[in-house]
């Protein structure tokens, strides 16, 4: 309903000011060529920080958990884990890189495991190397980077409007729809980190005794970073397109006259 509001009242005030310039004889105002490409502009970068929150949300290489190598066998063990899936894989410690402790990295071919977390189905907590996850805490870190991503196909949204219809009024919508996405992409990645926190001190008591083990973030935590970063970024672009004249006025020239 506020969403709803919003449009109309901004949609009322834009056929009010075209009427007014009606009735006055001024042409009507259009987006220059030069604001044009400064918003297509902001729209490349932005649509890179998008690839990357998608990229890190959808995969499951956010952290890494290692056993200790030193444990008699030419195995060990290692698992990778997201926000909705985890995989464990048993690794020839051959493969291990010379000089390492614990068993890894993760991206080592072995035997795989992998299986999607129950917490939106069932209810269950994951058991990873006797070890329990905090569900509560994984999941809003879920719904949160899921919002993320609904807001940032909300800015996208404005942003097509505005090259395509001139919808002037949606460059703000969608500056805020960016910055918003972008610092929920980072408040998912701290809550994640907190999940992990959790995990690791969760141990079960029941035997067998459970591993020792070490954690290290991968690369689509990284990705998450970034592309958190690149969002804000992107929607403080598309912020500055829409102030008032001053002396940040050269960025975007504002809508010119129609010729009659």
């Amino acid at each position: 309903m506020m969403w709803s509001n919003f449009f109309l009242q901004e949609e009322n005030r834009r056929r009010g000011a075209a009427a007014r310039r009606r009735a006055r004889g001024q042409p009507k105002a259009q987006m220059t060529p030069e604001c044009e490409g400064k918003i297509k502009l902001a729209l490349l970068l932005t649509s890179v920080g998008a690839t990357l929150a998608v990229l890190a949300v959808g995969t499951e290489f956010w952290v890494e958990l290692n056993t200790y190598r030193d444990n008699g066998s030419t195995v060990c063990d290692a698992a990778h884990l997201g926000l909705w899936k985890m995989c464990t894989k048993r690794l020839w410690q051959a493969d291990v890189p010379a000089g390492r402790d614990t068993c890894g990295p993760a991206e080592l071919p072995g035997e795989a495991n992998c299986t999607y977390f129950k917490f939106f189905t069932t209810g269950e907590n994951a058991h990873i190397f006797q070890r329990t996850t905090k569900k509560e805490v994984n999941q809003a870190a879920a719904v949160i980077a899921v919002l993320g991503l609904a807001v940032l196909a909300l800015g996208c949204l404005c942003i097509i409007m505005v090259l395509s219809k001139g919808a002037e009024f949606l460059l703000r919508v969608g500056a805020v729809c960016f910055g918003l996405s972008g610092l929920l992409v980072l408040v998912s990645l701290e809550v994640f980190r907190h999940s992990v926190r959790a995990l690791m001190q969760r141990v079960s008591p029941e035997p067998p005794a459970a591993p020792a083990l070490t954690y290290e973030y991968s690369w689509s935590l990284g990705c998450g970073v970034g592309a958190g970063l690149i969002l804000m970024l992107g929607g403080g672009c598309f912020l500055l397109l829409t102030l008032p004249p001053g002396p940040w006025s050269p960025l975007c020239p504002k809508w010119g006259q129609r010729a009659p």
